[in-house]
């Protein structure tokens, strides 16, 4: 965890590199105070001054592969535009709303000309009824038998891309997806969980879903590597099954040797953990599926001790 906290003060504090947690939480945490009814006029005192100095210190990075991204720069921007807007008149306030008025435009972007700010959902929409998603969720199953066909990598980037709208504590987002889909990689990848001895020979890819724990100052956030790692990786799941794809989530046991072993073959620094690893590829139609009953309502749910 020294080590964790050595990379969250180097990377999200001082340097911010490609993305910060510390900047995303901070700008979470003003949306959060931008939606209370009824809302304060002063707010946010606690982490303000942290915020913008961070986003000082995005904007100050001259190296074009460690920008932070635009449409993160953008989304801070715009919040903190409203924040400075919307409060009143308090010392702390005025002083971060002056430094925050010097600062430079942030560069044009392909980000949309609207605001990133907090707003109204169109509840009207309905993009999917809950009849499709009870069937998408039938469908999905752990398919272990897979044809001997590569999976599009732009296929794996949308699937990764609706894992981003996953919820995450804080909006950190503190997981990453490793994709291996060269064969001898796959191979040497698929036998780290254990578990998949007679089947792993015939995965076209394999993704390990990792945990960073730099997202985190404090050793009591350590859980949520699994937490938000795990509600990505379902995502994932769910939009590779709406791609034509087909998966199967592969427990990761917490034995040290194994640790051990994938921090080797992964290359992972001190603080990244594996959550979860899932074999992705276009389902064989000859190959079966467990029938896997499910627990019933009851057994599931109860409302109010009763």
């Amino acid at each position: 965890m020294l080590f964790a906290r050595e990379r969250y003060v180097e990377e999200m504090v001082n340097a911010p590199k490609g993305s910060s947690s510390l900047l995303r939480r901070n700008a979470h945490r003003l949306e959060k105070g931008l939606i209370m009814r009824p809302r304060r006029g002063v707010f946010g005192l606690a982490y303000i001054e942290e915020l913008v100095q961070c986003y000082e210190n995005a904007l100050a990075e001259s190296s074009p592969e460690a920008r932070v991204s635009q449409d993160e720069l953008k989304w801070v921007c715009d919040v903190l535009t409203t924040y400075f807007d919307v409060t009143t008149s308090d010392p702390v306030i005025d002083t971060m709303r002056e430094r925050f008025n010097q600062l430079p435009a942030i560069e044009d972007s392909e980000s949309s000309d609207e605001p990133y700010i907090p707003y109204h959902r169109d509840l009207d929409e309905d993009p999917v009824s809950y009849e499709q998603l009870f069937r998408l969720a039938r469908k999905r199953r752990s398919v272990r038998w897979f044809l001997d066909q590569p999976v599009p990598r732009v296929l794996i980037d949308q699937a990764i891309t609706l894992a981003a709208q996953s919820p995450s504590a804080c909006n950190r987002q503190p997981f990453r997806f490793l994709v291996f889909d060269q064969p001898e990689l796959v191979r040497e990848v698929s036998e780290l969980p254990g578990g998949t001895a007679g089947y792993n020979h015939n995965f076209p890819s394999i993704i390990v879903v990792l945990g960073r724990l730099r997202n985190y100052f404090h050793e009591r956030d350590r859980h949520l590597i699994y937490i938000d790692g795990s509600l990505a990786a379902m995502s994932f799941v769910y939009a590779a099954e709406t791609l034509g794809l087909s998966t199967c989530c592969i427990n990761w046991p917490d034995y040290p040797d194994r640790e051990k072993k994938a921090r080797e073959v992964l290359k992972l620094d001190p603080d990244e953990r594996p959550v979860m690893f899932i074999a992705v590829g276009y389902p064989d139609p000859e190959g079966a599926v467990p029938y896997s009953s499910k627990k019933p309502l009851p057994e599931l749910r109860r409302y109010n001790f009763e």
